[in-house]
């Protein structure tokens, strides 16, 4: 907002924006994580290597490890469960995040 300016005053041109990304790129400095109310939890005997988790995390938060399982940082996670929701055996629990 500029300086000294009564927002009631403002005219719909002098709004600063918000919601946009205006730096390309930029996702990874912000630590989203910790919006989260639930994780996700992988049962290794369960899963199968497929890969849904880290295609269709919206956080990107997935990525593969040596072993070929795909591991979620939970610096990035918020919990929506999609990828819980996708995984065809079920190796993926949330559970409620503890404090």
């Amino acid at each position: 907002m500029p300086k000294g300016k009564d927002t009631a005053l403002m005219s719909w041109k002098e709004v600063p924006f918000g919601c946009h990304i205006l730096e390309p790129g930029n996702s990874v400095r912000f630590k989203t994580g910790d919006w989260r109310s639930f994780r996700p939890v992988l049962d290794k005997e369960k899963c199968v290597k497929c890969g849904q988790c880290y295609i269709l995390c919206p956080d990107m938060a997935y990525s593969p490890d040596e072993e070929g399982y795909y591991l979620v940082d939970l610096t990035y996670c918020k919990g929506c469960g999609i990828c819980a929701s996708v995984c065809p055996k079920g190796a993926i629990t949330m559970v409620i995040e503890e404090v």
